[in-house]
């Protein structure tokens, strides 16, 4: 397969572009990270999400040490061409490192951030 489509993509300056990634059959948000060229034609070739670590410096195979990786169902790219969203199925149904569903767990309510969403699983039993 021809990568040409990697290049009808936005990269910002530093050569990432954003990812939203959102439950295929709920159409939640479950989570928000970058990806490079390497690690979108690598979620492309492989079907589970790869992001790129700006922290890190490096690949992110989501789930590599929780195990709760992100089948990829579809992938789409927006009207500017500089966002990425990923339709996906979220394996032990936790996207979030501190054991929720989802990243998106506050709300602003009375001008403050209010938990919303319960811990599924303890991070320090997932994170060895």
């Amino acid at each position: 397969m021809s990568a040409a489509w990697l290049e009808e993509i936005q990269w910002t300056e530093d050569g990432l572009v954003p990812v939203i990634a959102q439950l295929h059959d709920s159409s939640r948000v479950v989570m928000f990270a970058w990806m490079n060229r390497d690690s979108l034609a690598l979620t492309v070739a492989e079907g589970y999400a790869v992001y790129w670590s700006r922290s890190r410096q490096r690949l992110w195979r989501k789930g590599e040490e929780s195990g709760h990786r992100q089948k990829v169902i579809d992938i789409q790219l927006d009207c500017d061409a500089d966002v990425i969203l990923l339709k996906i199925e979220q394996e032990g149904g936790i996207a979030c490192h501190t054991g929720r569903e989802s990243c998106f767990f506050r709300s602003l309510t009375d001008g403050e951030w209010q938990t919303t969403e319960p811990v599924l699983k303890d991070p320090k039993a997932i994170y060895k």
